[in-house]
């Protein structure tokens, strides 16, 4: 895996608290945000109608089942199709 440095300005007491930090875990959190991130894009497009929930999973790259719980934890109504509740049984 490649690898790239970034320089961020933030503010102190977010820097106090990432001061510690190892590389790893910066590195691993802003994965987790970043996902979080693009979960919460497609599914602010998804309840605008802008594209299908299947679109939405297929976008973010989540099986239709992961978005669907992301879309619960959200206190949105997902679709359910037989594919997801297959997805959800397995």
């Amino acid at each position: 895996m490649s690898t790239e440095t970034l320089t961020l300005t933030l503010p102190s007491s977010l820097a106090e608290e990432l001061g510690t930090a190892t590389e790893e875990f910066l590195a691993e959190l802003l994965e987790r945000g970043l996902r979080e991130m693009r979960i919460d894009r497609v599914l602010e497009r998804y309840a605008r109608g802008e594209m299908s929930f299947g679109a939405a999973a297929h976008e973010v790259g989540v099986a239709q089942s992961e978005l669907a719980r992301q879309a619960y934890a959200r206190g949105m109504e997902p679709p359910f199709s037989p594919e997801t509740l297959v997805e959800d049984l397995s």
